[in-house]
């Protein structure tokens, strides 16, 4: 491997024959990270916010050492040792759960409707399901609820996985049991985490033949307004986590925000990303976030992110934020920033390479072509665009 992480040509067929699967991507993580922190609830940052809009902050060589092991009062940490045994009960449970009387209209795999913000729970919701061969389907808690019974519907979804007091958002419990016709699992991370491991879970990968095509459905409008379902498969979600270490290598050690809805597909890099490398990720409470969209960059400074995904619209939003900030208040520890979803203007750019110099930002357009890795995905480092004015630039990939 390079220095910058690229791997050398001739060991690239060998590095991709090595990964078969995300779950067994997952299990290698834990097994080497089991006592380590791999998500961070943080809703003590939340509470200290806006303290650190006055507060000096450390030395930029200080807050590696120091900020990264630090949670705050009112943080809920879970390592990874609780995430694979988490993931091992729900999997088994699933696994359990009778299928629905056989419907020759439905695909041949079972849909298990995700209902809850970013969260522990919802991690280990998708990994549990990817483990049992079947396909995920993310139902967004902010959505109305005519929209999701609409999903649920059209989607013919055979359970839904939920929390009855899900993290950083208040949910009506009562709902979707009537919205499934009582085909709902409960599910929260204090009665699963300290179930046993198995640490000898065996992939399955190289007995079957034939993998399956799609792996999760992700509903977007669609130009009439009616929802339209969007097919991902395993092997894209891969494909994507490899392009993006070997062009951005992630090493352990960094810590990573886990903050965009589920209904957007860039949210499952977010955090596919960091619990795959062994990274700590910090997720900041879904509504605390939505009521107050400045306060992204007080969670940035507190627990010293490396890593940001977000679409350009929100980091102009957030600009005021920024450029309110004496230098040593900024988020120096922000390595690098993946801008999608939306055209980048070269005017935001500009702005935001002055206020944060010491970060990379990396243009990906195309964000639901990107899970596929095909010929729709265009990125763009910017760093070279010094000089450049007025324009909005893409390469293709």
């Amino acid at each position: 491997m390079t220095r910058n992480g690229a791997l050398k040509p001739q060991m690239r067929s060998e590095h991709k024959n090595t990964h078969c699967c995300i779950s067994r991507e997952f299990s290698a993580a834990a097994a080497n990270n089991a006592n380590k922190i791999a998500v961070v609830h943080a809703s003590g940052g939340a509470l200290i916010s806006p303290q650190l809009r006055t507060r000096t902050s450390i030395t930029e060589d200080a807050a590696p050492a120091l900020v990264r092991q630090f949670l705050y009062d009112g943080d809920h940490s879970f390592t990874y040792s609780h995430l694979i045994s988490a993931v091992g009960s729900l999997t088994s449970q699933l696994l359990s759960t009778p299928r629905l009387s056989c419907d020759y209209n439905k695909p041949s795999r079972r849909i298990f409707g995700l209902y809850m913000p970013p969260s522990a729970e919802y991690i280990v919701s998708v990994l549990s399901v990817l483990r049992c061969g079947e396909a995920f389907l993310p139902l967004d808690p902010s959505w109305p609820k005519q929209r999701l019974l609409s999903v649920i519907s059209s989607a013919n979804v055979d359970l839904i996985i939920a929390c009855r007091t899900p993290f950083g958002f208040e949910s009506d419990s009562n709902w979707p049991p009537v919205a499934c016709g009582g085909r709902v699992l409960w599910f929260s991370m204090e009665e699963r985490k300290n179930g046993g491991i198995d640490w000898d879970w065996a992939c399955k990968c190289e007995s079957v033949k034939e993998r399956p095509c799609w792996c999760y459905l992700m509903y977007t409008s669609g130009s009439t307004g009616k929802p339209k379902g969007v097919c991902g498969t395993e092997q894209g979600l891969l494909n994507r986590f490899l392009w993006m270490q070997e062009l951005y290598p992630l090493f352990g050690d960094e810590v990573l925000l886990f903050k965009t809805g589920i209904s957007f597909v860039d949210h499952l890099q977010e955090f596919l990303s960091a619990i795959l490398t062994g990274c700590t990720l910090v997720i900041p409470p879904f509504n605390h976030l939505k009521r107050n969209v400045f306060s992204l960059v007080d969670f940035l400074q507190a627990y010293c992110v490396n890593r940001l995904t977000a679409v350009p619209s929100l980091m102009r939003a957030i600009l005021p934020s920024l450029q309110g900030r004496d230098d040593k208040q900024l988020p120096r520890s922000l390595d690098l920033l993946v801008l999608s979803g939306e055209v980048l203007p070269l005017s935001l750019w500009d702005m935001l390479s002055k206020i944060l110099p010491r970060t990379t930002i990396l243009n990906l357009y195309g964000s639901t072509e990107a899970a596929f890795i095909n010929t729709n995905l265009y990125y763009l480092e910017c760093s070279f665009l010094c000089g450049i004015c007025d324009a909005c630039i893409r390469k293709e990939f």
